[in-house]
């Protein structure tokens, strides 16, 4: 019976883990892409500005 409240909790323990890593992958992911779009909005008004 210990046993198995054991691995439940480190179950649920694993699981808390992974869910705190995807929200952390997808603050990331998003920080990336605010960068990407701020580096193209660049690229685009350098090649529409140029002579």
């Amino acid at each position: 019976m210990e046993t198995t409240t054991f691995f439940t909790i480190l179950i649920y323990l694993f699981y808390l883990v992974l869910a705190g890593l995807g929200i952390y992958c997808l603050i990331l992911f998003i920080k990336l892409a605010h960068r990407g779009i701020k580096a193209f909005d660049i690229y685009i008004n350098d090649k529409t500005n140029r002579n």
